[in-house]
Order: structure tokens, then sequence, then C-alpha cells
């Protein structure tokens, strides 16, 4: 519910004409225990973003083979739609790592990050961490009520058998449920 609620303060606050969600192929960067695949998170991309017009599902790092970089995303968006102006939205705590992260003065080139405030990371501090690479200031801000659910305690939750509903859209939670993801018993990415 959390990124549904980012993606609609951004789209309203940055007068944006769509939010495009683009689930990860293959991360270079984590390993998700009882990882469900590609294919399983991207259906729950658009069992998340339903018939909401503001929103769409990207399978281009699905469908991608190799790690998944950010750079690599924003190059065949680009590439694909030259005219168009590029926001990646992100939390403060993304924001704040993405010196670390690959080629991130080509991503601040391709696209303006746009950033959700978290309470441990602030304004002044992610601004800083993104001039540090480019020098100038390629990062906006927007406001978005403050909701404590992430998708680890959501797979953590699972994971114990305990109830997910209202945590993501019920679609979602019956995927999953239907799936039998994320349920400590399944070996990674097989369905029990």
């Amino acid at each position: 519910m959390g990124h549904l609620i980012c993606a609609q303060e951004a789209f309203d606050q940055l007068d944006l004409d769509a939010v495009v969600f683009v689930p990860v192929g293959e991360a270079p960067h984590r390993v998700i225990e009882q990882d469900p695949g590609a294919e399983a998170r991207l259906t729950m991309c658009e069992y998340a973003i339903g018939a909401d017009a503001r929103f769409g599902v990207s399978r281009i790092e699905v469908d991608r083979p190799g790690l998944s970089y950010t750079v690599d995303t924003l190059r065949a968006i680009r590439e694909k739609h030259p005219g168009d102006e590029l926001f990646f939205l992100m939390g403060g705590d993304q924001a704040s790592s993405l010196p670390t992260w690959h080629e991130p003065r080509e991503v601040l080139g391709l696209c303006t990050v746009a950033v959700v405030e978290r309470a441990e990371h602030r304004r002044a501090e992610i601004a800083e961490h993104v001039r540090s690479i480019c020098g100038d200031d390629r990062a906006v801000f927007f406001d978005m009520p403050r909701v404590d659910v992430s998708s680890t305690l959501v797979r953590d939750r699972v994971a114990t058998g305990r109830p997910i509903r209202y945590l993501v859209p019920d679609k979602v939670a019956n995927y999953i449920g239907a799936q039998s993801l994320y349920r400590a018993s399944s070996p990674a990415g097989v369905p029990s």
C-alpha cells in the first residue's frame, strides 16, 4: 500500500502524466529470501494497480537477462521515449545510498530523482548526496503520509502465518495465499 500511496502522491504533487512500476528482474544488490521470481512480482504489481489509469507496469527488467541496474533501465526508456522527462521515484533511504549505485552520475543524467523523505534521511542530507555525484540539484522532493508497512514486513508476516490483509491490496494478498508465496517451508521461488 505504501508504494501505491507514494505513486499517487508523486503523480499529484509532481504533476506527472503517469507512474510506471518496474519490478526488478534480477536484483544486483540483495537476495530476497523466498523470492517468488520476477514473473510473480510483475503479477503482484499488476494486481496492485488494478484499473487505476494513472499507473502502469513495465516488463523491461523482467524481460532483460542478467542483473537489473537502474541505469540500464533508464537508458532503455530514454531510447524508446527520447522526448519524455523522466522521474525516478525513491525513498530517502535509497536516495541517500545513490552515490554507491552502479553509474550514479549517469542515472542522474538520465532522470530527476523524486524523493519521498523518511524520518531518518532528511532533505538537506539527501540533496547533498545527490550534489556530491553531479554537482547540481537533480533531486526533487514530495510528501506522503507515513506508512510503516514494508515489503520485508509483509514477507515476514506471511512466513510466520500472520495475516496481511489491509497491508497489501486484497488481490495481491489473495495471490500470495493462492501461490503459497513467502512461506518459510517453500524453497525460494517454488510455490508449495
